[in-house]
């Protein structure tokens, strides 16, 4: 079984711009959503504003919602803080990255949610298999990951 831990390193300004969630084991709060994408933009006091758009099941409409990232202590890994809701914070583990920051995956320390993102709407196969095969030796529920269903632009 592969170690479950965040990625050591990690430049705030090339994770900065848009994500596309491509796949996800749901938390409470996108339970249902589909065509996700989710835009990071570093402040000047460090943290990540985070705006996130998506549709609900049936709906058409639009949806937004603002929350913020923060960064780990020491600045460059992959342990980050997400608040949802003012105060509480909540893990949120870039648990990998590619090396050009075309996809990322996002995890946390006891593997209650898990989300797979990119910069397009795809995603090659062959890449999200060898994703998914890395995620199930960290010990992540992989069968329950649900499709963002995003349509090709």
């Amino acid at each position: 079984m592969e170690k479950n831990a965040p990625v050591a390193k990690l430049d705030l300004k090339k994770y900065s711009g848009t994500w596309y969630s491509l796949y996800s084991i749901p938390t409470i709060f996108d339970k249902g959503s589909r065509e996700t994408t989710t835009k990071y933009s570093l402040n000047k006091a460090g943290y990540y504003d985070v705006l996130t758009t998506y549709k609900k099941p049936g709906d058409e409409k639009v949806y937004s919602r603002n929350s913020k990232m923060f960064p780990s202590e020491n600045g460059d890994g992959g342990e980050l803080k997400a608040q949802f809701i003012w105060p509480i914070k909540v893990d949120y583990w870039i648990i990998e990255l590619a090396e050009d920051y075309s996809y990322v995956v996002v995890g946390h320390p006891d593997h209650k949610f898990l989300f797979i993102m990119s910069r397009n709407r795809t995603m090659p196969k062959k890449t999200y298999d060898e994703i998914i095969a890395r995620c199930k030796s960290k010990g992540y529920e992989v069968e329950k990951l649900t499709s963002q269903l995003h349509e090709k632009a």
